[in-house]
């Protein structure tokens, strides 16, 4: 992993992209979880292909901001670019732009995670949760 790579994702805001529909308001454009959510397929797209066998990354930081409206029927393209890679952190630029102009923008952090160190850690918490269930 290295500074510089970059990766891409883009959508048609359908209804289903819209603010009302996934909870985040009442107008009908795109809502900010999805435009994270974009902003994190973008992220994924730039490292995907370049991690070990085994391994993946799990988002552990997020600092966007969501500064201009698009209505449904326009395209959004959201864009990450690595600005910094600490150890198993990965540091990325993401910006999304619609039709017009720049709607959001702001820094995304991942975190390199083993798969099956994960699956263990993650089943063990869910393991001393249902032993504390008294039936």
């Amino acid at each position: 992993m290295k500074p510089g790579l970059q990766g891409s994702t883009e959508i048609m805001v359908g209804t289903r992209d819209t603010a009302p529909h996934v909870g985040s308001g009442k107008i009908k454009v795109l809502a900010t979880p999805v435009l994270v959510m974009l902003l994190e397929e973008a992220a994924l797209n730039a490292v995907e292909g370049l991690l070990p066998a085994g391994h993946q990354t799990v988002g552990t930081r997020l600092d966007v901001s969501h500064t201009a409206a698009t209505p449904v029927g326009m395209r959004v393209y959201a864009h990450a670019e690595v600005s910094r890679v600490e150890g198993r952190k990965l540091v990325f630029r993401v910006w999304a732009e619609d039709e017009v102009e720049r709607i959001g923008e702001g820094t995304h952090e991942r975190i390199i995670v083993n798969v099956s160190r994960f699956d263990v850690r993650t089943q063990d918490k869910v393991a001393r949760v249902k032993s504390k269930i008294v039936v």
